[in-house]
């Protein structure tokens, strides 16, 4: 794979991750409510959910979905959903209650890892970013191109795990600040819910490119 533009892809990427999203919300919010390992495993499933669009940009099925009205809306629709109803969900909770209630409910690895997994998963802002931005870094060497991207998108998804641990950790470590400065948890919640809700109309409206 020496035939990809490595160092540019790398620097771009870096660049691409570090910008606040809906990734970084899920994480935060979920690493101050229910401790660092919750949002470590938010991180995972997020980076999974770059792994499945890999997959599909690698196999040709981006394209077939951006080119079928149908598939398009259907995500389209089902991403922005989920937004909302995570969304509303932060926007309803109480501060310190959030916390305390998080931690009541025991909530397992595999319902933290899929809480990332689907949020990513279901947006096809990522898909349409992954279609215009990997094909960009592959050289004209030989080799599969499908391999190429496929190699781009794991490294990708590797990165963004690495740059969003730091953001889980920092979280969790600020959620005990945060138990004693409840106005502000609670302004920080629903401010991060109405990011949420903000994003997924920005998805409902998203057009095919």
């Amino acid at each position: 794979m020496q035939d990809i533009l490595w160092l540019p892809f790398i620097i771009a990427s870096i660049a691409v991750i570090s910008i606040p999203g809906q990734d970084m919300m899920l994480i935060m919010t979920k690493s101050i409510s229910t401790g660092t390992k919750a949002g470590m495993l938010t991180a995972a499933g997020v980076s999974t959910g770059l792994i499945v669009h890999t997959i599909v940009v690698s196999l040709g099925l981006g394209s077939l979905i951006m080119a079928s009205e149908l598939l398009f809306l259907t995500i389209k629709i089902a991403g922005a959903l989920y937004l909302f109803y995570l969304g509303y969900q932060l926007m309803r909770s109480n501060g310190v209650v959030a916390i305390k209630e998080a931690g009541e409910k025991k909530q397992s690895w595999l319902y933290l890892f899929l809480y990332g997994a689907i949020s990513n998963i279901s947006n096809p802002k990522i898909l349409i970013f992954y279609l215009a931005f990997l094909p960009q870094f592959v050289g004209q060497g030989v080799g599969s191109p499908v391999m190429k991207i496929f190699c781009m998108g794991l490294v990708f998804a590797a990165l963004t795990f690495l740059m969003k641990m730091p953001v889980a950790i920092f979280s969790g470590i600020l959620s005990g600040w945060l138990k004693r400065k409840t106005s502000v948890l609670k302004w920080f919640m629903r401010t991060s819910g109405g990011l949420l809700i903000f994003i997924g109309i920005n998805v409902l409206i998203e057009k095919r490119a």
